[in-house]
């Protein structure tokens, strides 16, 4: 009874910040969340979010699932799933992602990749319910028996 170990929870995770006034060179692999409001140099490689402060600096590459631009990046930027750049976001590099949302004020120099989005609807728009058809027919049929009346 006394030497009974508890079962210890799980580790939670926990979100990375890169504070203002900070600064740090190297290579940033992460699970969790990223936010950088000092200055980084490097790599990024992220299975959550990155978010660039307005304060931020970063001078590297990152590949992440979402990444929010608002401070200036220097570098060639993949999104697996979305790119946000807000009113003060620049960047300098090129863009491959899988949605793209750019606000008005600011900067993108560079090209731009996206993944293709699956379709919608067939094309000609075919509409599954059929109802706008059979009122054009009913209107064709009434203005057909008009002409030969």
């Amino acid at each position: 009874m006394w030497n009974k170990r508890k079962q210890s929870a799980p580790y939670k995770s926990t979100d990375s910040l890169i504070g203002h006034g900070g600064t740090l060179e190297g290579k940033v692999h992460c699970d969790t969340n990223l936010r950088i409001e000092g200055n980084f140099s490097g790599e990024i490689l992220c299975q959550g979010t990155v978010t660039v402060g307005e304060q931020g600096t970063v001078h590297s590459s990152i590949k992440a699932q979402e990444v929010i631009i608002a401070g200036k990046v220097y570098g060639d930027v993949t999104a697996n799933q979305k790119l946000i750049m807000t009113e003060t976001g620049q960047l300098h590099g090129n863009i491959a992602a899988g949605a793209l949302s750019i606000m008005e004020g600011s900067v993108l120099n560079g090209s731009v990749a996206m993944a293709e989005q699956p379709a919608t609807e067939t094309a000609g728009g075919l509409q599954a319910d059929g109802s706008a058809d059979k009122a054009g027919k009913r209107g064709s049929h009434k203005q057909n028996k008009l002409e030969a009346g």
